[in-house]
């Protein structure tokens, strides 16, 4: 998909994404439910099952917004940590797990200390794929284990005209009605800063993992990479 000429890139789109993260997040939850009719709940629980780590595992969740991964991750009886740069979204977060302001291109932890990373709907949102996945293989420990979560275009091409007229026309109205209209005006359109999921497997495995995998989730708006580091 070519990108969006109307959107911003390097610098501006953080700054950008940033700010607006900062705006929505006190009904992000709530409005995030209403527009995945809770499907967003379901694939969370899958990507932490598809993880396959054992009960201790340290998980750091990247971009994690309100925690919504980490307190999945806490459910399966994980110790979770969660990183975002947007202040206002840690601050409207209710889990119980530490979260923390961070740049998630450059973390605050050691090489190859952790388990396993998570990452939610949020890899569209950063301004380099590349760094982001090096920085990942840096602090997993070998055989560290990873589950990338984002958005995705249906296969069938009636599913797919399906999700443009609900995410192109429907989610900028109900954005508008229920938190803030420029910011549910961007999200459809991120979509077109991610790669082709073949790219983005390409990438994975160039910073160093092996057996990457990617899985549509029902309807097809879904995608979730998984893999373990070298």
């Amino acid at each position: 998909m070519d990108l969006d000429p109307d959107l911003p890139t390097g610098d501006e789109k953080a700054e950008k994404v940033q700010s607006m993260f900062d705006r929505i997040a006190p009904r992000y939850d709530f409005v995030n439910r209403i527009m995945t009719f809770r499907l967003d709940v379901r694939w969370r629980k899958q990507t932490v099952k598809a993880l396959s780590l054992e009960t201790g595992s340290v998980v750091i969740d990247l971009a994690c917004g309100t925690g919504d991964f980490c307190t999945e991750l806490e459910r399966a009886g994980m110790k979770a940590l969660g990183f975002d740069f947007s202040m206002g979204m840690l601050e409207a977060g209710r889990s119980s797990s530490p979260l923390s302001q961070s740049d998630v291109l450059s973390l605050p932890i050691r090489s190859a200390t952790i388990d396993g990373a998570t990452c939610g709907f949020a890899l569209r949102n950063l301004t380099e794929l590349g760094p982001f996945f090096n920085e990942v293989a840096r602090v997993l420990k070998q055989g560290g284990r990873f589950g990338f979560l984002d958005v995705a275009e249906p296969e069938n091409k009636i599913l797919n005209w399906g999700h443009h007229l609900y995410f192109d026309r429907v989610v900028p109205k109900v954005g508008a009605l229920l938190s803030d209209k420029s910011a549910y005006s961007y999200l459809p359109k991120s979509v077109s800063y991610l790669p082709t999921h073949e790219k983005i497997v390409e990438m994975i495995e160039d910073a160093g993992f092996r057996n990457v995998h990617r899985r549509l989730f029902v309807p097809g708006s879904a995608q979730l990479f998984t893999g373990e580091k070298i």
